[in-house]
Order: C-alpha cells, then structure tokens, then sequence
C-alpha cells in the first residue's frame, strides 16, 4: 500500500475526500486495470463481513440463504420482453468457451430473476410449498456508461443482496413488500444511518414490476444515494416462467411475487454519512475492531505497562468486545492517526501514570475523552460504544433534516438542489409534470407516498400545473 500519512482532503471536497479516503483507510484499491471494477482489501472486506452478517441476521429469521449461477442462457434471459428492455444495454455476454463458440450465449447476471424463476417453476407445486422467501449475497455484472465510482456505480457489483419471494395472492406479496421495508429500515437503523423510502415513478421502476418501493438516503454533498429497492412484481414473472400452484380447491394458479435488493452501496453510505475530515468513523456494530489499546512505554516501566495492556485485551475481548492491542513500534501519534482515519470507535491510551492510578485514558473517535478505572473498565467501555453510537445516529439524523426542504415553486425547487439539498414538493403523478419538473430543475423525481418523520403527510398543491398533489422527494441522485 502506499505511504498514508499526508492529509486527507477536507470532506467537503466530498469527491476527493471520499477516493482518497478508500485507499488511505485500505477499504478498496481502485487500481485494478479494469474499468469499474475494484478491488477489496482485507480490512474493507472485515467490515463488509460485520455490515452483511447484520442483513444476513435479519433475513435468516424466515428467509433462507441459496446460490444460483452466475451465467444465463440466452433463452431464458430473454423470454421477459418488458425485464430485458430494461437491461439490454447494460449485459456482459459470454460467447466462447475457450476457442469454441457456444451454441447458447450466456449472460453473465445482471440480476437473477432470469436465474432464478425457471427453478421456482420446477420447484412450486401445491399452495402447501408457498411461501418461498430464498435469497442470495453475489456479484452481479453490468456495463456501466456512466462514470463509475467505488462502492456506488460499478461494473461488477460485488455484494449484492436479493431476495425472491413466491406468494399465493397478490396481497399477500404486497404484504411481503412491507415486511421487506420493515427489514431494511431496521438493517439502517443499526448502521445509524436515516433513510427515505418512497414509491417510484412508474417511468422509474424495476422492468416488469408492478411498483417499486425504494430506499435513499442522503450523502454529505446533498446527493441522494439509492441504498434498497424492493419490487411487487405481480404475476408478470410466474406467467412468463409458468410458475403455477394448485390451490386448496384444486385449481391451478399462477403465482405471485417480490424481489428486493441491497449492494456495498449501503457501505458507501456508511462511510459517507459517518466519516469526517479525519477519515472513517465506524458505528461499533460493524467496526472491525471496536477498540484499540495504545501503549505508552517509557524507559523501565515497558514491561509491566505491555502487560497490563495485554490485561485489559483480553478482559475486553472476554466481554466480547473486538479489541486490536497495537504493539508495533511505532509513535504514539503515528498510531493515533493510523486508527483514527480507519474509524475504530474508541481508543484506550495506557502509560505508566495511568497505570499507577489505576486508569486508562478513553478516547471516542466522536470526540472527548476520559478516564476509565481498569477494574470496571468492560462495563464503561461498554456504555461509551453505546453513546457513540446514539451520537452517530443523532449526528446523520440531523443532517437529513437539515438537507430536506420544502419548495413550492419550479424556481425554489432548483436553487435547494442547486444549495445542495433535497426538496420536498407536491406533485400530481402526471407523467408530464414530472418531465417538466425534471428537465426545469436537472433534478430526479425519487418518489411519492413519502415515509420520513422529516416529511409531512399532507397533501397540496402541485408545483407544475396546480392541480392537487402527494408529497414527492425530488433530488440529484448518483
């Protein structure tokens, strides 16, 4: 890795404090010679590993974890006319298998409903065998033309969570919706992180859905970043897949169901909303280490100020706190910095003094510090992980209300988005509004039926033609 110690790009140069930062804080090398493709390192991956064992948790209560293959026959990729369209510019086509052609082009995922439901047709027989809830944590491959970014537009999206679900009726797929939202919002809300979820624009939903609810939250530029998706796909698949059960009375049915999505988006976010200009600041529950020991050795006193330190490592570990005692010879501001830009939570300093009176000095990486009594060190430490994470959610909590706006004009909408926020407009769902608005004001129409305590459920006037309108989050998204 290359020499780390400059300074970070203050953050609100947040494009260049964000690349910098990926490197210096070794979540991804950005080097690899492939065009939106990056590569992890290991500490990245550890964090990667915390974040997507929290969703894998929350699944795991009635979802069941599968694996699909990567690569799709032609045939099947293509039988959803309405699913390809929305794809077709953006596959990765395999057509040789060393020097041979292949008689079927194989596409490599762009995402796997095209993978997935010609099983489900031979899998569901009987309403006895539905719900199915399965879903997969894989790389997906598409050719992204836009700029590419780490962790937020790529070519191979290495993280991606999806779900399939099969469902008896269509409420009750809708019901699945809700359920999904309700996982999302409470995977977020252990990442501190706030969200808005809303329902897109039809011109905006996943091809071959019936709606599209989706997740956003907002980065420190005042962009929005779609963190989730969650699809009511009807029964548009299972007709095209011929996924069919017998129900109680005998009859055959076509099947309904959803699909929802979670990528390293939501660790873009993480480290967006979180860090500071002095690099990542990581909620505890996913910190790779959520507290590094720092001795302070000084002449005779090495000895017992090492063992002590490795003392207090290993109570805090029994606790089961992730705890890294650094031992390397290096300076203690060499290592303050080197913790400090990788975010780990808490930083204990034990010198001589310290040990003497008992002590260890505690430093949040949110700020301040104090003095810890080593006999009842794991209860403390315990109760600061809890109030940074309480400060973290406080902190992106009122970033999100500041940045959301009410506009009720063409003109007021586009200087809150020129500022650097999101607005909250009314809006009557006509198609041709929305264009207008959108191409008035270079922003994006997010979507209705707001969920956020931040916007009202009040019904007005619509900014466009006047006619009565829903509330509408309207942003500049990546």
């Amino acid at each position: 890795m290359d020499d780390d110690t400059g300074a970070l790009p203050l953050k609100e140069d947040f494009s260049a404090w964000y690349n910098d930062l990926l490197w210096r804080a070794e979540i991804m090398d950005v080097r690899y010679p492939v065009k939106g493709l990056y590569v992890w390192y290991p500490y990245g991956f550890a964090i990667r590993k915390f974040v997507y064992q929290r969703l894998r948790d929350l699944l795991d209560r009635d979802h069941q974890e599968t694996l699909f293959p990567l690569l799709i026959p032609e045939q099947e990729f293509m039988k959803e006319a309405e699913h390809i369209k929305g794809f077709e510019d953006e596959v990765y086509w395999v057509t040789h298998g060393g020097k041979t052609p292949l008689d079927v082009k194989l596409a490599l995922r762009p995402t796997s409903e095209t993978a997935i439901y010609p099983m489900y047709a031979l899998w569901v027989r009987s309403h006895a065998d539905l719900p199915i809830k399965y879903y997969q944590i894989v790389n997906t491959f598409r050719y992204e033309t836009k700029q590419t970014r780490p962790l937020i537009r790529l070519r191979e999206i290495t993280s991606f969570k999806e779900a399939h679900t099969v469902h008896a009726t269509w409420e009750e797929a809708g019901e699945q919706v809700e359920e999904a939202i309700r996982i999302y919002s409470e995977f977020y809300d252990g990442l501190c992180i706030p969200t808005i979820v809303s329902k897109r624009p039809d011109w905006d939903k996943f091809p071959g859905a019936d709606y599209t609810i989706a997740v956003d939250t907002i980065m420190p530029n005042g962009k929005t970043l779609q963190i989730g998706t969650v699809h009511h796909l009807g029964d548009h698949f299972s007709r095209t897949f011929n996924i069919t059960f017998e129900d109680k009375n005998g009859e055959r049915k076509f099947a309904y169901q959803t699909c929802y999505g979670i990528s390293e988006r939501s660790i873009a976010a993480l480290i967006s909303i979180h860090g500071d200009d002095k690099g990542l600041v990581l909620p505890p529950a996913v910190a790779t280490f959520q507290v590094v020991i720092v001795p302070i050795t000084i002449g005779t006193r090495h000895e017992d100020v090492i063992a002590a330190a490795q003392k207090l490592s290993s109570i805090l570990s029994a606790a089961g706190i992730r705890v890294k005692l650094d031992t390397r010879e290096m300076r203690p501001g060499a290592k303050y910095y080197w913790w400090e830009i990788r975010g780990v939570p808490l930083r204990l300093e034990l010198g001589p003094r310290d040990l003497d009176a008992g002590k260890v000095m505690a430093v949040k990486r949110t700020g301040g510090k104090t003095a810890v009594d080593l006999a009842t060190a794991p209860e403390e430490i315990t109760h600061m992980l809890c109030e940074i994470t309480e400060n973290l959610r406080a902190r992106a909590e009122d970033h999100t209300r500041t940045h959301l706006c009410p506009a009720n004009s063409i003109d007021f909408l586009k200087n809150t988005l020129d500022k650097g926020n999101v607005a909250v407009i009314h809006w009557c769902q006509d198609r041709g509004c929305g264009e207008s608005i959108e191409e008035q004001t270079n922003g994006s129409i997010l979507g209705t039926d707001v969920r956020s305590p931040y916007v009202p459920a009040v019904e007005g006037i619509c900014i466009a033609c006047k006619k009565p309108g829903k509330p509408t989050i309207v942003g500049r998204a990546y």
